[in-house]
């Protein structure tokens, strides 16, 4: 039997059913743990459920039963690999549970944008449709997807998925390989600025790292077509969200939107939220990972990775 607790487990939803985990042992979930709760609650558990609570050797080395660490995400970076190496304590993460909630929410934010979707619901909502003499509205033309050059940064599992729904609408895909290594033969290689400059669309799906950070600044957004939207669902702080407020004040391009924040929550003074326009940006609260399938998904997949620990395999190990 091994006890376990979830640090965070309002990240993960009410609406998941955690029970899955008491069959390994007693669970004690915490909805939220602040960084002075952690050794406390992991000093005398064997297992470690955690999504983004930090876990370093300041906390990691009071817990001395402690033998696994899940991972409730792909992202590892709050984990202290090292340190949990040293310790012989083993990590896990879940790759590809959130692949398609992705893709679903990238298409969904594009339309919300590129339809004027906000503008039509307030038109009909206030009262304007019913006052027309005509059936229908053209205010804010909007365009088909259809023949549009769609330039993904990052062309990882969920970068393929949305180029292949891209395609699907009848896009020609281009993308930039963030680390250098990626040669898909099934779409177009473009160095950056090629793709900046001749995609109607720019989606970006991939990691933070030294290669990625501050990647879209405003000399990057001044190159791209003043009719194109950028939409970020990879990390915060690979697009400069000062340099993106001040292109959309400017109109250098169309619209953004936005998954991903360098600081979340949000900052109350992020300059995104001053930007003159508002209709031009669309930002979610990290949802695009969160639908009810995917996380009951990834609750399955953490499931399976204690049940593979006990059995002495090899499963989802990071170390």
């Amino acid at each position: 039997m091994l006890k376990i607790c979830v640090l965070d487990a309002k990240t993960l939803g009410d609406d998941v059913d955690l029970t899955v985990f008491d069959k390994f042992g007693p669970v004690q979930v915490y909805a939220e743990t602040k960084p002075e709760e952690v050794v406390e609650r992991i000093k005398d558990v064997d297992v470690v459920i955690t999504n983004k609570v930090v876990l370093n050797k300041e906390n990691l080395e009071n817990a001395s039963k402690l033998k696994l660490i899940c991972v409730a995400a792909t992202g590892t970076n709050n984990i202290d690999l090292e340190y949990a190496a040293q310790k012989q304590i083993a990590v896990t993460n879940v790759a590809g549970y959130s692949t398609m909630s992705v893709v679903q929410h990238t298409f969904a934010m594009l339309f919300y944008l590129m339809e004027n979707l906000p503008y039509y619901d307030r038109y009909v909502k206030s009262g304007e449709y019913a006052k027309s003499n005509i059936f229908t509205h053209h205010e804010r033309p909007y365009h088909e997807l259809a023949g549009k050059t769609w330039g993904i940064i990052g062309l990882g599992t969920i970068g393929r998925a949305v180029a292949n729904a891209a395609e699907a609408f009848g896009c020609r895909v281009v993308y930039y390989s963030t680390s250098g290594k990626n040669n898909n033969t099934q779409y177009e290689r473009a160095e950056l600025e090629k793709l900046l400059k001749e995609s109607d669309i720019v989606s970006i799906h991939a990691p933070l790292n030294n290669n990625t950070r501050g990647l879209i600044d405003y000399e990057r957004l001044r190159m791209m077509k003043k009719s194109a939207i950028i939409l970020n669902l990879g990390r915060g702080g690979i697009i400069r969200e000062e340099d993106l407020a001040r292109a959309l004040d400017e109109e250098l391009i169309s619209g953004a939107a936005l998954d991903v924040l360098e600081k979340e929550p949000v900052n109350c003074d992020n300059p995104l939220l001053g930007v003159k326009n508002s209709d031009r940006l669309f930002i979610t609260p990290h949802i695009a990972w969160a639908s009810v399938e995917a996380r009951k998904k990834l609750v399955d997949e953490i499931a399976l990775n204690i049940e593979a620990f006990i059995e002495g395999k090899e499963r989802n190990r990071v170390c």
